[in-house]
């Protein structure tokens, strides 16, 4: 079995001999693969933490294309997904590009425009999951925060000087400069700015989340 963090391209098509001449090329420049001659076959196996780009088929029977392409979105997957067909038309190719299609390819297709493409899309998939493992994990050290500290944090991102904060909640200056270095070392920043910058897009990234301006 392939490790999950092993970056692959999934290939959905029910030509055995398409699946197995993408499975050739792609692995000839060292990237793993995993093929499926059904959309259905693909749904049952597919794990969202195995990374990777999906290339897909349009026309095939029972689930086309498109339709998981559709299905994947309904579910949240972010997989990067590379459409293709030798029966291209414009409104196929406007809803693919309207769901967010990686690349929309028509058949036959060069060797060197698809291995572009899944290398594009790989690397889309490598960042977009980096930025949403820095993000859950701001949001563990966020949840970390005591009560007192997150009320500090409120205002302290609202702009009250430290000493209308002490002032409010009854504490020494020095207590609020004590919770602020707290918050800094919890958060992992090493700035007020970096501080402002990181909850403001904490706040954007998870909406549903225990707010510090609720």
């Amino acid at each position: 079995m392939l490790e999950e963090t092993q970056s692959t391209a999934f290939i959905v098509d029910d030509d055995p001999d398409m699946r197995g001449s993408l499975e050739y090329l792609i692995q000839s420049v060292g990237i793993a693969t995993a093929s499926y001659a059904s959309a259905a076959e693909f749904v049952a196996d597919y794990q969202p933490s195995r990374p990777g780009c999906l290339v897909c088929d349009v026309r095939m029977p029972e689930m086309s294309g498109l339709d998981l392409f559709e299905h994947l979105a309904h579910v949240g997957s972010r997989l990067p997904v590379i459409l293709m067909t030798a029966y291209a038309d414009v409104p196929m190719a406007i809803r693919a590009l309207k769901l967010g299609a990686a690349e929309f390819i028509e058949k036959p297709f060069s060797a060197q425009l698809m291995l572009e493409a899944i290398q594009r899309a790989l690397t889309e998939d490598c960042g977009r999951r980096a930025t949403r493992e820095f993000w859950d994990d701001f949001a563990k050290r966020m949840g970390a925060l005591t009560d007192k500290e997150r009320t500090a944090l409120a205002m302290l991102l609202s702009g009250a000087p430290n000493k209308m904060i002490a002032a409010k909640l009854e504490i020494t200056e020095r207590a609020i400069e004590g919770r602020r270095a707290s918050i800094m070392k919890k958060l992992a920043v090493n700035s007020f700015a970096e501080l402002v910058r990181r909850v403001t897009h904490y706040e954007v990234l998870f909406p549903d989340a225990k707010s510090v301006f609720r």
